[in-house]
């Protein structure tokens, strides 16, 4: 976890700085650019692009908090912050998409004129923009792990089909004089928005219901756990993550009752190392002997107090 963690941390940081900074001013730019030349693809290009500010700007903040050291009320500290903002980001789009689409319904109706040329510019900037916003991410940032990262880089790749869009429909308006190609490109950089957002807010939402994280293969897990040497059983089994790139298990091993606790802490150690390597940062086991009341199941079957015929549920 250590050091790797805090380099990567810091050029995510910066990354997103630089990046917020360009992509604000832009859409910015973008706007006013789609009100002045009264285009609606530009207009959707530049709320993906506010989608993109919020998400950079909530990304910034969430490493800012991330770093605040856990307290008394906050045990795991502000980790949580980025997947709530991940969530919050993604209805966002979500609504923006929408807004666009009821927009464009109108538009397909009754095609206002386009200025076109400046359109065309406009665009064209915006597109530069997104290649370069996006090199800098490549370079500098870990688009791979990180959810907020990698949140950020794909808005800015769909950002960029949102500004090819904007290109094209320009061209064939000045080339054709279509004008339907103007709303035909903003549904379409809308059906972007749409998806963008509806992946940031499933995957947000399956780390607040404490789902397994996505890059765990529970077999091998419980694999890993049934055989290491001196365990007889597992059951009581959590797996859940905390924030992108920081996973937890928590679980029950029962041991042999003749088990010192310098061999149990040795036990302890090597799990933990072989349980690294399946993305597994934080570590919880109690260690008990066979004496002791449990259930056979690995995962936790929680009784309910009052009624006598409880169903264990499956997962």
């Amino acid at each position: 976890m250590g050091h790797g963690h805090d380099h990567t941390h810091g050029a995510n940081k910066k990354v997103l700085l630089i990046s917020f900074f360009i992509i604000t001013v832009y859409m910015i730019v973008e706007a006013i650019g789609g009100f002045l030349t009264n285009s609606l693809a530009l207009l959707a290009d530049a709320g993906h692009m506010l989608s993109d500010s919020i998400s950079l700007a909530i990304a910034l903040i969430a490493f800012k908090l991330g770093e605040k050291v856990a307290s008394k009320t906050k045990t795991f500290g502000y980790k949580r912050f980025e997947i709530l903002a991940a969530v919050l980001n993604g209805v966002t789009l979500i609504v923006i998409a929408l807004f666009i689409y009821f927009e464009a319904v109108k538009r397909f109706a009754n095609p206002p004129e386009v200025a076109t040329t400046g359109m065309l510019i406009v665009s064209a900037i915006g597109l530069l923009i997104n290649i370069l916003v996006a090199w800098i991410m490549m370079r500098g940032g870990d688009v791979e792990e990180n959810l907020n990262m990698k949140g950020a880089y794909l808005h800015v790749m769909s950002d960029m089909l949102g500004s090819i869009g904007a290109i094209a429909a320009a061209l064939v308006m000045m080339f054709f004089g279509w004008g339907w190609a103007d709303p035909l490109a903003s549904v379409i950089v809308a059906a972007l928005v749409l998806r963008s957002g509806y992946f940031v807010s499933k995957s947000g939402l399956h780390v607040l219901m404490e789902g397994v994280p996505v890059n765990v293969d529970m077999n091998e897990l419980i694999h890993t756990l049934c055989t290491a040497k001196g365990i007889l059983s597992v059951h009581d089994l959590h797996v859940w993550s905390i924030t992108s790139g920081l996973n937890a298990l928590s679980c029950h091993a029962v041991v042999n009752d003749q088990m010192t606790i310098a061999e149990s802490e040795k036990l302890l150690r090597s799990i933990e190392h072989d349980l690294l390597h399946q993305n597994i940062h934080h570590i919880t086991i109690q260690l008990e002997t066979s004496a002791h009341q449990h259930d056979d199941s690995i995962l936790c079957q929680v009784k309910p107090e009052a009624s006598a015929d409880h169903h264990p549920h499956h997962h």
